[in-house]
């Protein structure tokens, strides 16, 4: 219920306002979001990748009203991959990119999206460095994965991202595990209803796991995004089962949640890619974060009563 709740708040507008407006702490924002420039999330990739890790960046521009702010995303985007070619970290990085930002929703929005995502698809290229195409509420589902289909005939490698709380996720594994795919599992963010979603937190585990057996047993690369301990371990036996080794899937987890357990799985030799928001737009993610593990409610408190 408490999640449910929390995102029901990542929605609302007056909340939004008085907390964007609020002395919040520098650091309820810090532990989860890289910055709010390109140098800001460079600096702090470079520190992820000199420990071992990989990272999956994402410019936080959720939302866009009208084309000015969706240009707006693009140039960050394409600013972000000449910023990590010149640091030398493009083979570490991918960057994540989400419909809605480059214009889904807008008048002839689709081929809009599709447009700005080829842009940044081109400018990854020249870079090295790979995309993915992040998942948002259900609302978007088909449309998203109408684009990743045409998008891979000129981009092979453009990741792909799916929910377990849906109940359509299984079926989208199985297509999407094939030769050369690269698709993100992940639990899901968004407020979804009954009708599209499961609702209980033991459904949506076992949709997942379920979801894993999908992917560790087809041609794709698994890639898989979870804080929870039981399902990396299970995760880590599917792998084994179906004879993956460390280099044909990983582990992705966000910035600033579970830090330790992102270096004890480097250390043992698996693929680590953090998820790394940048940029200052941070409402809607930080919310979305702590519905996913309302623990982290505990830090925020805190922070919001902590002097500067």
């Amino acid at each position: 219920m408490l999640r449910r709740a929390l995102l029901r708040v990542s929605r609302s507008e007056k909340i939004k306002n008085l907390m964007t407006t609020a002395p919040v702490t520098a650091g309820v924002v810090e532990r989860f979001v890289a910055g709010e420039t390109s140098h800001h999330v460079v600096t702090v990739s470079r520190r992820l990748v000199s420990a071992g890790l990989l990272v999956s960046i994402d410019y936080l521009g959720e939302d866009p009203t009208d084309r000015s702010e969706v240009d707006a995303v693009v140039v960050a985007y394409l600013d972000l991959l000449t910023k990590l070619r010149e640091s030398g970290l493009s083979a570490s990085a991918e960057v994540s990119i989400k419909m809605t930002a480059l214009g889904q929703h807008l008048r002839d929005g689709p081929q809009l999206a599709l447009e700005n995502a080829e842009l940044i698809c081109r400018a990854a290229r020249m870079a090295d460095a790979a995309v993915t195409l992040d998942m948002e509420d259900h609302s978007t589902t088909d449309s998203t994965l109408e684009i990743l289909h045409r998008l891979r005939k000129e981009y092979p490698d453009t990741g792909a991202v799916l929910q377990a709380y849906l109940y359509r996720t299984e079926d989208d594994c199985r297509d999407l595990a094939v030769a050369g795919s690269r698709v993100r599992l992940c639990k899901g963010a968004y407020a979804e209803p009954e009708s599209m979603a499961f609702q209980d937190r033991q459904e949506i585990d076992k949709s997942y796991v379920r979801c894993m057996k999908i992917l560790m047993a087809g041609g794709g690369f698994p890639m898989l995004a979870t804080h929870d301990p039981t399902l990396i371990d299970i995760g880590l036996k599917l792998a084994s089962e179906y004879g993956r080794g460390p280099g044909d899937f990983e582990f992705q987890m966000l910035y600033g949640v579970r830090p330790t357990e992102q270096q004890r799985l480097a250390r043992l030799g698996h693929a680590v890619r953090v998820y790394v928001p940048y940029g200052t737009d941070w409402y809607g993610y930080l919310i979305r974060r702590l519905a996913e593990r309302p623990s982290n409610l505990r830090f925020f408190a805190r922070s919001l009563i902590t002097k500067n």
